[in-house]
């Protein structure tokens, strides 16, 4: 008997993402080729392969803008542009564009979402990400391919 594999098309799936729970108010390293300060706007722009890393989590991108608190009272939220691969464990997702609301704890990726998780991988056009259970939903034309396990 041959082993029959079938797409799924759904408008949305809840996945795990990663193998941690990851704590939002970790310090957040970033590395870049260049970046740009804007006092007047309380943000900084950083360009040329960008690497953020926050606990186990680590995010990859062209560039990435970074939004401040008034007052110097910490990161309120990032913006990741240009081939963003975010990596939690073994668990990875590519996209165009990921938005991280550091207060929330949500990362939003949108654009030709991919994430593989070992052998299976899934693409829609949104994912979100909620770092406090380590839970993603993924939204708008979700695909996959379901391995039946048996060569029967």
């Amino acid at each position: 008997m041959a082993l029959h594999v079938t797409p799924v098309e759904a408008q949305g799936a809840n996945v795990a993402f990663g193998t941690i729970r990851q704590d939002t108010g970790q310090p957040v390293e970033v590395t870049a080729d260049s970046l740009e300060v804007d006092q007047d706007t309380g943000t900084a722009i950083f360009t040329g392969n960008v690497v953020i890393g926050q606990g186990e989590m680590r995010l990859s991108a062209a560039r990435v803008l970074v939004v401040y608190r008034a007052e110097n009272k910490g990161i309120a939220r990032l913006e990741a542009t240009g081939g963003v691969t975010l990596v939690s464990g073994p668990d990875a997702a590519e996209a165009e564009r990921a938005d991280y609301n550091i207060d929330d704890g949500t990362i939003v990726m949108t654009g030709n979402v991919l994430l593989a998780q070992g052998a299976s991988a899934l693409s829609a056009d949104r994912m979100s990400v909620r770092l406090a259970d380590g839970t993603a939903q993924m939204s708008g034309r979700v695909r996959t391919i379901l391995q039946t396990g048996s060569d029967n």
